[in-house]
């Protein structure tokens, strides 16, 4: 063979072992550096706590650092806008909620793992001495517009979560939003608003010990994780179901591969004993799925709640 023709078939074997650690680094090897996860919400929410429960063994695993930033505004927007226009290597997370990610940005994100979807509780402040859906309501209808509830912001789960309620029972009630729910229960404790349809790791702490009242959750059937509350339909309102979840995103055209290793390792997390028994007891009820299986309950969510706020004429900005 001339040596020109063996020169050039080196040269190609060369490119292409150099080559080989820059492909393997977007899926092999990943991660091999910290991983960053917004959290589009001030700290104390849902989302915040939940991505809290779950790093720590996540980072065990990985052998990596899991840094989580608290990036609130515009009902998550912001947080969600600055993971969407970041590198799409799986470096650079979301935990996204309702409210973060909407039809009107869901193609900015790869969904990567649903890590719950549970029930809202039905909170009051105990001054209201109302303890049943029945009663709430009742109030409401002797009271139309001046029942005031918090939410983490429009178009956020806390808030449709009500436009639902409100909707169903022919009720008026006076929607005032926060940039999270750590900030609404603040002013439920103190009496500013006066209920909340809030993530049960935000509110059971102050339930436990008698500063608010819960009168139900929210889903279609009891909770895992509050087997012994009963739902807003069996209470009252029949046909009433709506749910707060939580989940990972990556901006889009993140490696398929970097997504299923994400997905399994948030999977195999919540399925230990310790982060299970930690996340029931907050009232969060794990998801369970692949990565496809959560863009398709996306798909469903999404479809919902934008049928909801048409026919009420909900505004999210």
């Amino acid at each position: 063979m001339p040596m020109k023709h063996i020169m050039w078939w080196v040269l190609v074997a060369v490119c292409s072992i150099s080559l080989m650690p820059t492909m393997a680094s977007a899926t092999d090897i990943y991660p091999s550096k910290p991983i960053k996860v917004i959290v589009p919400f001030p700290p104390g929410g849902g989302a915040d706590t939940l991505i809290r429960l779950i790093a720590p063994t996540m980072s065990e695993l990985w052998k990596q650092s899991i840094i989580i930033e608290n990036r609130p505004g515009a009902s998550g927007f912001i947080g969600a806008e600055q993971v969407a226009q970041s590198p799409a290597d799986g470096y650079t997370l979301l935990m996204g909620s309702t409210a973060a990610v909407t039809e009107k940005n869901i193609a900015q994100f790869s969904p990567v793992a649903l890590v719950s979807a549970s029930p809202y509780i039905v909170t009051v402040n105990p001054a209201l001495n109302i303890t049943s859906i029945k009663a709430l309501i009742a109030f409401a209808k002797a009271n139309p517009g001046k029942m005031r509830y918090g939410s983490s912001g429009p178009g956020s789960a806390s808030h449709l979560a009500g436009e639902l309620f409100a909707s169903m029972a022919n009720v008026s009630l006076l929607h005032v939003p926060y940039k999270g729910t750590g900030q609404a229960l603040t002013d439920l404790l103190a009496g500013h608003i006066d209920l909340m349809f809030a993530p049960a790791q935000t509110v059971m702490p102050q339930i436990e010990t008698g500063k608010l009242i819960a009168i139900a959750q929210t889903g279609a059937k009891r909770s895992e994780s509050l087997p012994n509350m009963s739902t807003v339909s069996e209470s009252g309102l029949p046909g009433y179901s709506a749910v707060g979840w939580f989940g990972l995103f990556a901006p889009a055209n993140t490696p398929k591969m970097v997504i299923q290793k994400i997905n399994q390792t948030v999977m195999f997390v919540m399925g230990q004993d310790r982060v299970r028994k930690a996340m029931l007891e907050r009232g969060i009820d794990p998801a369970n799925g692949t990565a496809d299986e959560f863009a398709a309950f996306l798909r469903l969510d999404q479809s919902k709640w934008a049928k909801l706020m048409k026919e009420n004429k909900v505004a999210v900005q």
